[in-house]
């Protein structure tokens, strides 16, 4: 009884470490973060994920309770949290570029409730579901997850971590907010631009007719015939977002 106790005691000091990077990830990740996917599914999904990279490395017995341990535990949540956080930046980029086309467009009041990201406008949340269909049929899941597996071989538990150098090179990532925002709603903005232009014009032209009474049905529906023409360059330049990410988190892990 003794020796089965020991061997559970020593299984457990090894299996907590790439659990706890693993479950980390899961907290913020595109898709398994989703209120849909809840604790339990995300423990389960974990658990499965752990026992799938567990034969294949030699793990430190390492004593949560030590001060080894508490640094440890902070490392391995850092690496996983990060690599999710990169991801989302991608998320943010089509929230906000939802956002901007909303506004141009005279919908910006026009929200909607999202569990996982709060009020959104309708644009938004248009844009996450293609977000979200185009990660999924490029296989994003499978790549983060690998990707996430992988480091392992490069960041072995009880590894020195540099938290300021990954930080570091996350900072600049995270620009791609405001950049991968501008690279989708460009085209929506630019033909909104040339209307309200029009617009201005032919009130100038004829100072009786209302503003208010053609402007917003003018922009209303200009703004949805072009967005429905840009739906195809938008999709392309999502996908380019995420493939970019990958790229991002290789490099930032050293993952070759």
């Amino acid at each position: 009884m003794t020796l089965l106790t020991s061997e559970i005691v020593d299984f457990f000091y090894t299996f907590l470490w790439p659990m706890v990077r693993i479950s980390a990830f899961l907290l913020v990740a595109p898709i398994f973060s989703i209120s849909v996917v809840n604790i339990r599914i995300r423990i389960v999904i974990a658990f499965f994920l752990t026992l799938t990279v567990y034969p294949l490395h030699q793990w430190q017995n390492i004593n949560p309770l030590s001060s080894f341990g508490l640094s440890t535990f902070f490392s391995e949540a850092i690496i996983g949290l990060l690599m999710g956080l990169i991801a989302q930046v991608v998320v943010a980029a089509v929230v906000v570029a939802g956002q901007s086309i909303a506004n141009a467009v005279g919908l910006g009041m026009a929200n909607m409730m999202d569990p996982n990201l709060g009020n959104v406008p309708v644009i938004s949340q248009f844009f996450i579901i293609i977000s979200t269909l185009v990660f999924l049929i490029n296989s994003g899941h499978l790549i983060l997850t690998g990707l996430l597996l992988e480091t392992f071989n490069y960041f072995p538990v009880g590894f020195s971590l540099n938290v300021g150098d990954l930080y570091g090179k996350f900072i600049p990532w995270s620009s791609m907010i405001f950049l991968g925002a501008l690279l989708i709603a460009i085209p929506v903005i630019v033909a909104m631009l040339f209307l309200n232009i029009g617009v201005g014009i032919i009130t100038r032209a004829a100072p009786s007719l209302n503003i208010f009474a053609i402007g917003f049905p003018a922009f209303l529906f200009g703004g949805f015939l072009f967005l429905l023409i840009s739906i195809p360059v938008i999709t392309n330049r999502i996908e380019w977002i995420w493939l970019r990410s990958f790229i991002i988190i290789r490099n930032i892990y050293g993952i070759s």
